[in-house]
């Protein structure tokens, strides 16, 4: 029992050494997930993403449509680490302005804005690139090209064809990131990376899912070789090829170019992003039989069988459990019975300080791993984009606070016209505050980590059921809906915005009701 006693010594130190401490690489905050219509089970086309860093905003609200002046702009910022505010964060500074497009289409803001009002949905992950190619010329940010391409564009590939018109003219300022794209008929993957210092522009490649395949990008490139005579699946950059040649980082005579190797090989190698892509695959695709020590992965397979938003939630939840790379498995203790289990104290979620002291699973951060699911989500999003159903109907974004594996995805149709006060507030900002969802479901994952062994029941307990009831239900509310739409259409949207409320309104209410009882539960236990 000596081992369960040092780890219970060691959690309860870290218990309120603060909720907000991440722990992996910062250019390793996200993963996302691409399904092709004929992939899904309801014949949805899918893109997602979590948001794994705990400098990003919380809240998500609606902004409306919007027709605009001539000569009406909007102002672009560069993001800026800051740790001197309340929380660490990051500072918006704008840096200039481009000109606004006379009509501008509603769309949810979250921090990285996910889904209009003409069902385009964009997943994010960001990607190790090269550091030579981050420009310090430009206006445009990873956010602030989600927001233009929602408020601008109807379709994947327009989103795709403005992002490379409005890169070409303002600059790309950021690092390397991968956007998931995704339309009522198909899922693009596309990857832009700065075009070099003192240069203005991006260099960009994009390529389709096919529809019956998934996908997954978790912060590394996962473009290889790009078919110049198949635009049906391929759209680039003018200067794709010229770039990676002029830089040394491509030899035509010694091969075929590969997008990822010449602009991104980091990734490539990086553990955290290999292991994640290949668990994605495992999960879904099992009857690949894919090794997890492989340096590269197909850029999109076919499911063993058709993927259900369920099937979403478990891959988002997962931390390796039953694989050798869990990062408990070292932290075992006898039972009653004298048989060898993990310690109820031991977490997947362990901060980086807890790592080290523990010396886990063979050094288990220092070997650069990290699970799907992390303490430090801000947010997620699962986003359904449906061809057969009008478009404030068939975009659905489903949306979690917080650590996916301790929360519950909730409802949000692409055509409410409001959020509850609770969601519209970033509980970055005010702190700890029962005004704020996020810190409700954070106090409760923060709660959870502490006795995992247990916590994790009393979880399922209140989410699973719930996570359901949302799933059966789409059918009935939609039905409902959809026979109000053609007469009364503004009587429609006021129903799913009263819906999308009460969800979202049910879900804190329970999550500030879980910590309570965990609270109590567990005093004296912690």
């Amino acid at each position: 029992m000596k081992i369960m006693k040092k780890v219970a010594l060691i959690l309860t130190f870290f218990a309120f050494y603060g909720f907000t401490q991440a722990h992996d690489d910062e250019r390793l905050e996200c993963t996302t997930i691409t399904v092709g219509r004929l992939a899904s089970d309801d014949g949805s086309v899918r893109t997602s993403h979590t948001d794994d860093s705990h400098r990003t905003r919380s809240n998500i609200s609606v902004v409306a449509a919007q027709n605009h002046p001539v000569g009406t702009a909007i102002t672009m910022y560069k993001r800026e680490p800051c740790d001197t505010t309340l929380m660490r964060s990051y500072l918006h500074i704008p840096i200039g302005e481009i000109p606004q497009v006379a009509h501008t289409y509603a769309f949810l803001n979250s921090a990285y804005p996910c889904l209009n009002e003409k069902q385009l949905a964009i997943g994010e992950s960001t990607i190790s690139g090269r550091k030579e190619l981050v420009s310090g010329i430009g206006l445009i940010d990873c956010q602030r090209l989600c927001r233009l391409m929602l408020e601008r564009c109807a379709t994947a590939r327009e989103a795709i064809r403005t992002a490379g018109e409005l890169l070409a003219e303002y600059g790309w300022i950021d690092e390397g990131e991968c956007l998931t794209i995704a339309d009522k008929k198909e899922v693009w993957h596309l990857e832009i990376l700065g075009p070099g210092k003192g240069k203005k522009g991006a260099v960009w490649a994009a390529q389709r899912v096919p529809d019956e395949h998934i996908a997954v990008n978790a912060n590394a490139s996962t473009i290889r070789q790009i078919d110049t005579s198949n635009p049906d699946f391929f759209m680039y950059s003018p200067n794709v090829f010229s770039l990676a040649i002029e830089n040394g980082w491509w030899n035509p005579a010694e091969g075929p170019f590969e997008f990822c190797y010449a602009y991104a090989p980091e990734s490539r190698v990086h553990i955290a992003c290999r292991r994640r892509e290949w668990r994605v695959y495992d999960l879904l695709a099992p009857s690949l039989k894919l090794s997890p020590e492989s340096e590269n992965y197909p850029f999109s397979v076919k499911p063993d069988k058709p993927v259900s938003l369920q099937d979403m939630v478990r891959v988002f939840q997962d931390y390796y459990e039953g694989t050798p790379f869990d990062i408990r498995k070292n932290l075992t203790v006898a039972n009653d019975s004298g048989k060898t289990v993990i310690s109820p104290v031991a977490n997947p979620f362990m901060t980086r300080d807890e790592l080290k002291m523990l010396r886990v699973n063979g050094g288990w951060h220092a070997l650069g791993e990290r699970n799907i699911a992390v303490r430090q989500t801000m947010y997620a999003t699962i986003i359904q984009c449906r061809e057969w159903l009008p478009d404030a109907i068939g975009g659905l974004c489903w949306f979690a606070l917080d650590n996916v594996a301790t929360s519950v995805f909730v409802p949000i149709y692409g055509g409410v016209t409001d959020l509850p006060s609770t969601y519209k507030t970033d509980g970055r900002k005010t702190g700890y505050s029962k005004e704020a969802a996020w810190w409700a479901f954070n106090r409760t994952g923060t709660l959870a980590y502490r006795r995992w062994g247990d916590t994790q029941k009393d979880l399922q307990a209140v989410w699973q059921p719930l996570q359901k009831f949302w799933f059966d239900n789409q059918r009935n509310i939609e039905a409902e809906v959809l026979k109000l739409f053609e007469n009364n259409p503004q009587r429609a949207i006021d129903i799913l915005t009263d819906y999308t409320n009460k969800c979202a309104n049910e879900a804190v209410e329970k999550a500030w009701k879980l910590g309570d009882d965990m609270w109590t539960k567990y005093e004296g236990l912690w």
